[in-house]
């Protein structure tokens, strides 16, 4: 009869090697789950607020989304402002600056224009965020800031000018990317035309007009904003020289 001992160790070497009472070493190779990675950290993120708005932005949530625990999250990302950095940076990352140092820097501007507009269009919960978020770590922004620079300086802007005319396009940008998702019946006045006459009489002819509000008063606003911006180049250069 075999001794008692060496059926027990016999009996282990033939258990898998992940299972109970295994002497053996554990099989090395991948994890059961997914590796995080910032590309996944990003999308959970974008998906968050989608749902839930930024104010349901929370590590917590971002990592029941990510089905993983906080603390594992936290192995990949120092806080909920890098997470957002992060965000920002895909969302740039799809906006078309290919026009700068090709065409004509208003219509570059243009071009860069629409595309900022359709990018956050997607993602509205965003912008309030996104605006005053700082770009530091992000490095995809910081090359859509790069280009953009360079091709307003090398369309004649003074240096010192080329930031306020980024911003000035941006601050409208962002607010009709937002104005994309408000309803239709936002200037309805409701039973107190009364008060508003006249008002109520040019909302009456815009409905009517069956065009969409949100993209004419795009075209509308830049067209002017770029008109205006050509306007103080040109007055610009010639108090320069």
């Amino acid at each position: 009869m075999e001794p008692l001992t060496t059926a027990v160790t016999s009996a282990k070497a033939n258990l898998p090697a992940d299972a109970p009472g295994s002497t053996a070493p554990r099989r090395r190779g991948r994890p059961s789950r997914p590796v995080l990675s910032r590309e996944g950290i990003t999308a959970g993120a974008l998906a968050v607020i989608a749902r839930a708005g930024y104010e349901g932005f929370t590590m917590a949530a971002l990592a029941r989304e990510l089905k993983t625990a906080p603390s594992a999250l936290y192995n990949h990302v120092a806080s909920k402002d890098e997470v957002l950095n992060w965000v920002q940076d895909d969302v740039n990352e799809t906006i078309d600056v290919s026009g700068f140092g090709r065409d004509p820097w208003d219509l570059a501007l243009m071009r860069w224009a629409h595309s900022y507009r359709d990018a956050f269009a997607e993602h509205s919960p965003l912008i309030p965020v996104i605006a005053v978020l700082p770009i530091t770590g992000a490095p995809h922004t910081l090359a859509m800031y790069e280009r953009v620079a360079e091709g307003l300086r090398s369309g004649g802007w003074p240096e010192d000018m080329v930031i306020d005319t980024i911003v000035a396009v941006e601050s409208f940008v962002l607010g009709s990317a937002m104005d994309v998702s408000a309803p239709e019946w936002i200037f309805n006045v409701g039973d107190r035309r009364d008060l508003a006459p006249t008002f109520a009489d040019a909302v009456a002819a815009r409905r009517g007009s069956g065009r969409t509000a949100a993209d004419d008063a795009f075209a509308l606003g830049l067209n002017a904003l770029v008109a205006g911006l050509r306007a103080t180049l040109a007055a610009a250069q010639a108090a320069r020289h």
